[in-house]
């Protein structure tokens, strides 16, 4: 990929022209894609209108944890990027977890959620922090019963599971989450437009910035949809990382048991990365100029100029697209028969 792209892209990034930011576009054409505006559907799960309100409902609602005080939207908020601006999330009794939390928006296009990509979609993702004890700290049951005794609950999840006996049940949370997790997706930045044939979408600047990102091997991680998502890939090829930004996470090897995965991530979405610090797993990276000039090192090998970071930064912010309006849902009254809040 890099020397097919190092030719052309090297002869044009400076030269400032109408012709070079066209050869640009179309060697950008050829390793991403923009992000649809159509919400995608999920294979086996039918996005129906009540189903994705329940998804909403549940995503905001913090008496899924034992606490009563975090829901999704606690650690992956919508309104701030999809996460929650902390190096490690806070979860139950103030414990910090080990990883950073990922931005929820435009995840149904990642390959696998979390870091190590232990959960294979989002309604899997959806039953795994519910269940940490370093997260919300409850448990399937639990959750159902607390769902189970607020009747507006029940009426809804009747409505969305219309075909089921018992449809207040743990994977159809999961599965309205999931839905409604589908919808938050970011089309429409500039970086999309461009690709779609806008070439004043991007300025010189965002161009020069987008042609030394793919001439320099970024795009091998992080191509296609959604520039990151779609592998997994040692972090430090060239150059481990400091201790203090690997924390000892020894990454998908977690999951596989396998010497190979040690230090191996899923690559990160880098759209809206502008809105999402700090950056990697360990969050241990607050300035976005510094996340590049670490990769560059770590993953290529190469010290970056000053220049060359600034103009990556620039065509980095290009990619924020719109971010999704959601209207913050009434949720259910509580009844006697709720579980109270459990703050150990």
């Amino acid at each position: 990929m890099k020397k097919m792209l190092a030719g052309l892209v090297l002869v044009t990034v400076f030269a400032g022209s109408a012709q070079a930011g066209n050869a640009i576009m179309e060697e950008a054409q050829g390793v991403f894609e923009p992000i649809p505006s159509e919400i995608p559907a999920i294979e086996g799960n039918l996005a129906t209108p009540v189903k994705v309100e329940l998804g909403k409902m549940l995503y905001f609602e913090p008496r899924l944890s034992k606490s009563g005080l975090i829901s999704c939207n606690f650690c992956h908020n919508v309104g701030m990027g999809g996460d929650d601006f902390q190096e490690t999330s806070v979860g139950h009794g103030w414990q910090k977890g080990p990883r950073n939390a990922p931005t929820v928006l435009n995840s149904v296009y990642n390959m696998a959620q979390f870091w190590d990509g232990r959960a294979e979609d989002l309604k899997e993702q959806a039953k795994g922090p519910i269940q940490a004890s370093v997260e919300m700290n409850n448990t399937p049951e639990g959750a159902v019963k607390t769902l189970k005794s607020m009747p507006g609950y029940v009426e809804i999840f009747a409505k969305a599971f219309p075909n089921e006996n018992d449809s207040v049940t743990f994977d159809n949370m999961a599965a309205a989450i999931e839905v409604f997790e589908a919808t938050l997706i970011t089309p429409d930045s500039r970086f999309d437009k461009f690709l779609r044939g806008d070439v004043a979408a991007l300025n010189d600047e965002e161009q020069k910035g987008l042609a030394v990102f793919m001439e320099k091997g970024c795009v091998d991680c992080h191509g296609g949809l959604n520039m990151g998502g779609e592998g997994y890939f040692a972090f430090g090829v060239v150059d481990r990382p400091a201790d203090d930004i690997m924390q000892g996470d020894k990454g998908r090897a977690k999951v596989t048991a396998e010497a190979s995965d040690e230090y191996v991530f899923k690559a990160p979405t880098l759209r809206n990365v502008e809105l999402t610090p700090p950056y990697f797993h360990s969050g241990k990276v607050w300035s976005l100029a510094d996340a590049v000039k670490l990769m560059g090192t770590a993953q290529l090998g190469t010290e970056l100029t000053a220049e060359e970071e600034s103009l990556i930064v620039s065509f980095l912010n290009s990619t924020t697209g719109k971010q999704p309006v959601v209207v913050y849902p009434i949720l259910p009254a509580s009844t006697d028969e709720t579980p109270k809040p459990f703050l150990d």
